[in-house]
This record gives structure tokens, sequence and C-alpha cells, in this order.
């Protein structure tokens, strides 16, 4: 790259930019997925949205990839590239929180471990991920599916405001009473509108929740998938569980001649009255025998820090995922043959739930379409061994393709993989002209397109 052009967007940038000429660089371009490998031209590790901006217009004015990172949880990638620029907004994790009008404003590169944390101490939290290192921006902006997204609606459904950096490299604030077209896309449409910068959303008094871990044999797991699927229809809205397939890890509870060894799993979490929980929880434990189980009041954000130690930075990551309106016989089945292969105890099948609060929010009143869904499946295939990736790739693929006649033809964005891009369309359903209509309103060339993309419209 010429010096000059970088030499002025160094006197535009107040945080630090490393290239590959700098120490450092090797972290500065590493990622969550260590099957990543990419070498950008430079990377913006901005302080403000000042450092945004300045980052957008280098990158849009020479032509040039980039690429947005948050948490840096992107399986596909997409917070890194080859020889184009990396926003970094890690270093910009302020989180204010307002307890008389119950939100908080955060900044765009905070985690959901940042945000329960901040927000805890006021007895209130929000819908959030699964995995506290997670980025609140890639997950809200995908929609957000978490343990209380049954009692209060996705993330997206409790989002206010945002404030914007587009590819024009200015910002706007965007919310239901400013930019609103805008607003409606983000909720849902993935990184594809520019560089969100802060998060303002809407809290609700949540500060212990109780945990249940159950696991069941995984023979017996047809009997497990069976119970769920007629459970959680009518489960209260405050309890927010989902069946998965694990290995056991070496936990205390779990008696040691079953850690590693594959278990049908119900992992739980009941943020209603503590006094209500036992019998809430009660159906869980009678929905086949229990081999293991542990059940403890704890704060929220220690839930969502449930699977941390299992997820270090640094495997190796493919994942694939479907919704399904139903759980069909034809589902179980292929959940049978594949669920019981669980190729590593890092790996997770999920089968999260959609509906309580997700079904009150119209179909098209934000671009996540899918309101009509019960189930978001992940096929989260992790392992340490690069060793292993043809296997448990074909695994993971050759699992999705089982239930593929059983799911509807979209996915949620936040768990597609690289080679997803054809789904993308089916993923959005009657919201993606939409879509495409306020791309074409905000980034024309589509400088943002290294995500789940959708090209502006002609």
């Amino acid at each position: 790259m010429p010096s000059a052009p970088m030499d002025r967007l160094r006197e535009r940038v107040r945080g630090q930019m490393v290239t590959p000429a700098d120490a450092g660089y090797d972290e500065a371009r590493r990622v969550y997925n260590a099957m990543i490998d990419r070498r950008p031209a430079v990377v913006v590790r901005c302080v403000d949205a000042a450092d945004v901006m300045a980052a957008v217009d280098h990158a849009r004015d020479h032509g040039m990839d980039l690429s947005v990172r948050g948490g840096s949880h992107s399986v596909p990638g997409f917070g890194t590239n080859d020889g184009g620029v990396v926003v970094d907004l890690s270093r910009m994790r302020g989180v204010r929180v307002d307890p008389l009008t119950h939100t908080a404003r955060a900044e765009g590169g905070c985690t959901w471990g940042d945000f329960d944390h901040a927000t805890h101490a006021f007895g209130l939290a929000t819908t959030g991920g699964i995995v506290s290192s997670t980025g609140i921006g890639g997950l809200t902006l995908g929609g957000g599916i978490g343990y209380l997204a049954r009692r209060f609606g996705l993330t997206v459904d409790n989002l206010e405001s945002v404030d914007v950096v587009t590819a024009a490299g200015r910002q706007v604030v965007a919310s239901d009473k400013s930019h609103e077209d805008l607003f409606w896309a983000v909720r849902g449409g993935g990184g594809n509108f520019g560089v969100v910068t802060s998060f303002e959303y809407q809290l609700h008094p949540v500060r212990d929740v109780v945990a249940g871990l159950f696991f069941y044999p995984v023979e017996r797991a047809g009997d497990v998938l069976d119970f769920y699927r007629s459970y959680i229809d009518t489960a209260p809205e405050e309890m927010g569980a989902y069946p998965a397939f694990h290995l056991a890890p070496p936990l205390p509870f779990i008696p040691p001649e079953e850690h590693g060894r594959p278990f049908s799993v119900i992992i739980a979490c009941w943020s209603g009255p503590a006094d209500r929980a036992e019998r809430a929880l009660e159906p869980i434990r009678r929905a086949a025998p229990i081999v293991a189980e542990h059940v403890d009041t704890v704060p929220y954000p220690a839930m969502n820090t449930l699977f941390d130690e299992l997820l270090p930075p640094g495997l190796q990551h493919y994942w694939k995922t479907a919704f399904a309106t139903e759980l069909t016989d034809g589902a179980i089945r292929a959940h049978l043959e594949y669920g019981p292969r669980v190729p590593a105890v890092n790996t997770a099948v999920h089968l999260y739930p959609i509906n309580g609060a997700c079904h009150r929010v119209p179909s098209d009143a934000t671009a996540f379409a899918y309101r009509d869904a019960r189930f978001a499946t992940v096929i989260a295939g992790m392992w340490p061994d690069p060793a292993d990736n043809a296997a448990n790739t074909a695994w993971v693929r050759d699992y999705y393709r089982a239930l593929e006649p059983h799911s509807t033809g979209g996915g949620y964005v936040n768990f597609m993989a690289d080679d997803d891009q054809a789904r993308v369309h089916d993923s959005y359903r009657d919201n993606y002209a939409r879509l495409a209509a306020v791309k074409r309103a905000y980034d024309p060339d589509n400088l943002f397109h290294l995500n789940q993309n959708i090209p502006p419209a002609d």
C-alpha cells in the first residue's frame, strides 16, 4: 500500500493501527476461529466513532475490503480479510446503565460478559447470548437468541436505538424516530448496513436465575426430544430451556466413568420467582432417567459463562444451522443418528426455542423474519486439532443434510457458515426485498460485503 494514504489514515486515527510491519501484527490479525488465517493490510483498533469513520473512509476511497470485528466470534471469519482494512472495536467497551429508564447504552466492542457485568449491578438484564465472550454487536445484528428470549423477546426486540457509521463515513442515529428504515434493517439484517458503534437496549428486572443441567443416557435421546417438543409450547415463559447433544465434560457432578461419553442433555434457565423453580424444573426431571444433574441459583451473568471454559479462542470451527416450525419424527430420527456422534467435548448441538414473546412480534416488524419458527438448531462443530478438520466438517455437513428435509429454507444468520451465501435470501423470506432497498440507500456499492451478504437492490 502506498505510504501516503497510510500516513493520512494515521493522522486521523487516535487508536492503534497495526500493519504487517508492526510488532504484534500476528496477534492483531488473529480471530476466534483458528481455521481462519488471513493477513489484512491494516487493523485499526478504534477508540471512538471518529476512528471508525476514518477507517471506513480509507477502505472506501482505496477500494479495499472492509471487515468489522467486535467480539471476534464470526465463525466464517468475516472479522478479517486479506489485504484490506479491519475495523477492530475491541477497545470500545463502555456500558452506561440508566436505572430510572431501565436502559443501557453499550459501545460496539462490548462482549456479553462486559454488558451483563454492568447491568447486573442494577439487577437488570436483557436477552443476550450463550457464551460471555460473544460480542454484543454480531449477536444483536443477527437477531439475538438467548436464555431470556421466551420471556422478553429476541435481543433485537429489546433494541431502542443504534449509532451507525454508514458507508459514506457518516454516523447517524437510527431508532423508531430517526432513520427508521435503517433501524428496521439492523434488527436482524446483520452487518450489511454499517458499523454500529453503540447500542441502546431495554432492560428488565433479572438478577439471579436457577440454572439446571440434566444429563440423560444418549440411548434415551428420542424420549427427551419427544418430551421437549410438546413441553416447550406450554412451559412458563420464564423457562429458557433447550435440548442438546454433548460429550460429558469432567464436571464434579458427573460420575468420572461417564466423562467423555455422549449424552442427551437439557440446559435450563429459570428466570422467574425462585420459589417456583423446582416446580418448573420437575417435568424436565421426568423426561427420561437422569445420569447426572446439577441445579443451582446463580447470578444471571454466570449463566452466560456456562460454556466458556470449553470454548477458548483458537479452536477449529465449522457450523451449520436451520430453523424448524416443528420437531418432526423425521428430524428426531436424524438427531438420533448424528447427535450421539459429537466428535469433541467442545462440540455442541443445541435446539434453541423460538416462541413465547418472540412470536408476539410480527414477522415484518424487524428484519428477523422467522417469527413462526419454533426451533433454531445449531450444529456447532468445534474441536482443537486441525488434523480432524476434514472428518468433523463432514459430520457437520451430513448432520445438516439429514435435517434439511425437516427444516425451513432459511437459518439463523449468526450460525451460518461461509458456504451459506446461497441461503441468505431464504433466511429473510418476504423481508429480503425491503432489506435490499435499505442496502441500496445506505451502502449502494456494497462496501459492507464481508457478512452473510445482502447486495443492494438494482
